[in-house]
């Protein structure tokens, strides 16, 4: 196994997936028939269905007959796992006390994520399978016409019989970002986070925008710090809904920080040791880092590698 102290990014969530994945590309003949030999991901409301797949980890990946007959709605083709086909759908959040009946259980992604209960490589594939549901239920109307939209390419695509558009899943980029200078880094925390967690400052890329200028404008507009230099360090699909984290390092030019409350509730200048001892949860005034999952783990520990 890789060890995370050398490889950060072998804790990142959602990164890694060994599913095959069928696109809008291929024909639909390329889409199997939901078949017992299948697996389905199942999504009722915003918990995935799990069942217990050893000792310690579960899996969200089921066998059609877990559910005792229950059909899940919206069904789309994800591609094949393992050379078995599979697939996504959605349950009533209703359903669920009799699939925990069952024994079956259902939990939200970020839960999932956090807590390690399904292996690193099923993250992918259930990130695939939450941001395609979540799409198809934001898009059965056409965008150009406003005419119901119909499925095709397995759910890769939904076309508009009317006016003849294709709409395509979408996916949102957004930069989060580590500002250095000398030997320290610049974090944040939002008015929504925990009590005592600080983060790397993060924003959506605009249209007609460069990495480069929305890491600078995100954290100027922030905390009114210039940056020089970025690079970029890593990505991450971030399935709530549909994003993905672009994760890179600045250069900090200011010193001297203003925050805007309706943006931050606090940003702060810390040092290696003090990152140190956020991510190791021992930080003196109880602060502390994202979890590994998260790309900010990695963005942070990045920067305290850079000393060795």
């Amino acid at each position: 196994m890789t060890d995370p102290l050398i490889d950060p990014l072998a804790t990142l969530g959602f990164a890694r997936s060994r599913l095959l994945r069928h696109s809008s590309e291929q024909p639909e003949s390329a889409v199997p028939a939901f078949s017992p030999d299948a697996r389905v991901v199942v999504l009722a409301g915003d918990r995935l269905v799990l069942r217990a797949a050893g000792s310690v980890l579960s899996t969200a990946v089921l066998d059609p007959a877990a559910l005792d007959g229950t059909e899940p709605t919206a069904r789309i083709f994800l591609g094949t796992l393992d050379g078995r086909p599979v697939f996504a759908g959605r349950l009533d959040p209703d359903a669920v006390p009799a699939l925990e009946a069952q024994g079956l259980a259902a939990q939200d992604l970020r839960s999932i994520a956090t807590e390690g209960a399904v292996e690193p490589e099923e993250l992918g594939l259930l990130a695939t399978a939450k941001s395609m549901l979540d799409w198809h239920a934001r898009h059965g109307f056409c965008a150009n016409c406003g005419a119901p939209t119909a499925v095709e390419a397995g759910g890769f695509r939904r076309a508009c019989p009317a006016c003849g558009a294709h709409h395509f899943p979408r996916t949102d980029p957004v930069v989060i970002m580590l500002v250095r200078r000398g030997d320290t880094c610049l974090l944040g925390r939002g008015a929504h986070f925990k009590e005592g967690m600080y983060s790397c400052l993060a924003g959506f890329l605009e249209p007609g925008e460069t990495i480069e200028a929305a890491v600078a404008r995100e954290v100027y507009e922030e905390t009114r710090v210039r940056v020089g230099d970025v690079t970029y360090l890593a990505s991450q699909p971030w399935p709530f809904p549909s994003s993905l984290m672009i994760g890179c390092l600045a250069e900090g030019l200011d010193e001297a920080i203003v925050t805007d409350p309706a943006e931050l509730a606090d940003a702060r200048w810390f040092d290696r040791e003090s990152v140190r001892l956020m991510l190791e949860r021992r930080h003196p005034e109880n602060l502390f880092a994202p979890p590994p999952m998260a790309i900010a783990h990695t963005l942070m520990r990045a920067f305290l590698d850079e000393a060795r």
